[in-house]
């Protein structure tokens, strides 16, 4: 199996705003290992292009979804800084090719993590703030068919991610007990709690430390991580408008045009 080949193929679909086949369709032999390899191609191909890497998407962290597709643990893809919207600015819908919107909480790190071995623990110890976020997911994947490893190969189908104002001390937050609302519109659509990732979102920051450390990366001092969605996504069109809320934490709002 070419890894390059099929991470090309990716790359173009994003950049060119068009869906391709499955991947696992056409390469029944793919393994997880050749899934992350595809995925570290492109990001490298987007590094060199000037691109810079900022933080890491954590996916899949709820049991629901894992057990959709089958599997026992979180995946991840990677945060660059032209994924970055700033909130107040609208979101190009034609930059998007099927996206959808996740409520989640986003950490940013004042120290180094590096696994094996991260606990909960540390994750607080080396997190300076949390605060509300929204991730736009994308898949590049037609129709959204698809398995664990076409997610992973496709950048954890990661495509955007807003973060909100306010930045909360993150021995402020009961992380298992935090509620978080979903509007579409200004309608409420979806709610839950921090529980509903891993337990509590900071295991799922540990669990990416810990599986990043066996490809040898490391979360970086600085480093913002998505920490998974409370709830399950929903489909973004033109002129819609999200707000992402969690108690006692402020909110975060995009809108596409």
């Amino acid at each position: 199996m070419d890894c390059k080949k099929i991470a090309q193929e990716l790359f173009d679909a994003e950049k060119g705003h068009y869906q391709i086949e499955m991947l696992t369709a056409s390469n029944p032999d793919m393994s997880v290992e050749d899934a992350y390899a595809i995925q570290l191609e492109n990001v490298s191909k987007k590094v060199a292009a000037g691109e810079t890497v900022i933080g890491m998407k954590i996916g899949l962290t709820s049991k629901a979804m894992q057990n959709l597709l089958h599997v026992n643990e979180p995946d991840y893809g990677h945060l660059t800084d032209k994924m970055l919207v700033l909130e107040g600015n609208f979101c190009p819908i034609d930059e998007l090719i099927q996206p959808k919107v996740e409520g989640e909480l986003a950490f940013c790190l004042k120290t180094t993590l590096r696994g094996p071995g991260v606990t909960i623990a540390d994750v607080y110890n080396a997190t300076d703030w949390v605060v509300p976020a929204i991730e736009i997911v994308d898949s590049r994947i037609k129709d959204w068919k698809i398995t664990l490893l076409d997610t992973i190969a496709d950048n954890g189908s990661s495509a955007r991610f807003i973060l909100g104002g306010r930045m909360t001390p993150i021995g402020n937050v009961d992380m298992r007990l935090t509620g978080m609302t979903l509007e579409k519109n200004g309608e409420l659509v979806n709610s839950g709690t921090c529980a509903e990732v891993l337990g509590n979102p900071a295991a799922a920051v540990a669990w990416l430390a810990n599986k990043l450390s066996e490809f040898n990366i490391e979360l970086k001092e600085g480093n913002i991580v998505m920490a998974g969605a409370l709830t399950a996504a929903l489909p973004a069109a033109k002129d819609d408008s999200f707000t992402v809320t969690f108690h006692g934490m402020g909110s975060v709002t995009v809108k596409f045009k």
